[in-house]
């Protein structure tokens, strides 16, 4: 199962919640988004059991991506308790993606 897209609206439900979530901030004309996706995808179907991931498009949602400090694309944000909690822009590959997931969830 791919990473689903949200929109502002679910971004704020699932900050409500306090959920553990890893937002993929991209847009479609970024060549570098489109190369990571799958990659991202494939991390999304590997801990679909243990961790959301999402994607918001930012050219649908510039609102949030402004209110979320992004700056460049594509930057993945784990959020936890509604918070950022950590980052990463522009991922090279797989590997790089479940390593900065590894790091991160170790410190929660």
């Amino acid at each position: 199962m791919a990473a689903i897209s949200i929109s502002s609206k679910q971004f704020e439900a699932w900050m409500k919640e306090k959920r553990l979530v890893l937002v993929d901030y991209w847009a479609p004309w970024c060549g570098y988004c489109r190369r990571i996706g799958p990659a991202y995808d494939r991390v999304a179907e590997e801990r679909k059991e243990t961790l959301p991931l999402v994607k918001i498009n930012i050219d649908e949602e510039a609102a949030l991506a402004d209110a979320q400090q992004i700056e460049v694309i594509p930057t993945l944000v784990l959020y936890q308790d509604g918070e950022a909690v950590a980052s990463i822009v522009a991922p090279d590959s797989k590997a790089a993606i479940d390593a900065f997931l590894n790091e991160a969830l170790a410190k929660r």
